[in-house]
């Protein structure tokens, strides 16, 4: 059974850095999302991609293990229209473990309450916060985390003060909000309690599109790998996804991921444990 199951975007992305430019290269928050989340667990994916899609890059989430019958095939790529009326897998129904990227919080809403999850995970981005803010509380009071980064945390609640914006996201219903803060790491928050991961330093930085999507796939992956949802666990898993980011921003697309080992992602882990000791 995939486990965990994760909602987002596929997309076909055309992008350019000081680096190189690509054009129409696989990309999306449902696909990084699980492509990281598969380093740990079997993600079932929920999404759209249209009839454009090159069968390669299907074939690519394939050969990684990741479910895709929650992917419908229609229209263009990166169509969303009529996505509210999606009829979720039978298979993905009993998955315990959530990951709602960064899409519609109706959208959200709805895949959540066709799940029966023990823990959910809530992306999102300012896009929303400005155009349905109302309805994206309401979906964050569905999770169990809440992932965002700091300007969006100090644009939802109306302050500078990240510790202030973490302490009122708290009480709309998560039991940690965790914030991210680029290459300078992500801080977690639970009632009574603060922690600080660093980000693993870059020297050859070419591409961060989808580190945030990455970062989210692969504490839910852990998580679903390791059925701890005890604070220390998150606080590991948190590491391992700043490590699997970091090594997503070394190229375009998933093309650092896709020659990543376990192996690789254990060494990274370990050269940020150290970064920390004093």
């Amino acid at each position: 059974m995939p486990d965990p199951v994760i909602l987002g975007t596929i997309g076909l992305d055309t992008i350019e850095t000081p680096f190189g430019k690509r054009e129409r290269i696989l990309g999306g928050s449902a696909v990084y999302a699980s492509f990281a989340a598969s380093f740990f667990a079997k993600p079932g994916m929920v999404s759209i991609a249209g009839n454009d899609l090159p069968n390669k890059y299907e074939e690519l989430l394939k050969n990684k293990g990741i479910d895709l019958a929650g992917v419908e095939r229609r229209g263009k790529t990166f169509a969303w229209e009529g996505y509210y009326e999606y009829d979720m897998s039978e298979a993905y129904k009993d998955a315990q473990y959530l990951f709602l990227a960064n899409v519609d919080p109706e959208i959200q809403l709805t895949v959540h309450s066709q799940l029966r999850p023990k823990l959910t995970i809530l992306d999102t981005m300012n896009f929303w916060i400005e155009s349905k803010k109302d309805i994206l509380i309401k979906a964050i009071g569905k999770a169990d985390i809440l992932i965002i980064n700091d300007g969006e945390a100090r644009m939802l609640f109306g302050t500078p003060h990240l510790v202030k914006a973490a302490k009122e996201a708290l009480t709309l219903g998560p039991a940690y909000i965790i914030i991210k803060k680029g290459e300078h790491g992500a801080l977690l928050f639970s009632k009574g309690r603060i922690f600080s991961a660093p980000g693993y330093p870059l020297e050859d930085l070419i591409d961060p599109t989808g580190c945030g999507d990455t970062f989210g796939g692969a504490i839910v992956g852990w998580l679903a790998k390791t059925k701890d949802h005890s604070e220390q666990n998150l606080r590991k898993a948190i590491v391992y996804a700043s490590a699997l980011a970091s090594f997503n921003a070394q190229d375009f697309s998933l093309n650092r991921m896709k020659a990543l080992s376990m192996g690789d992602i254990d060494e990274r882990v370990q050269s940020i444990r150290k970064m920390r000791e004093f």
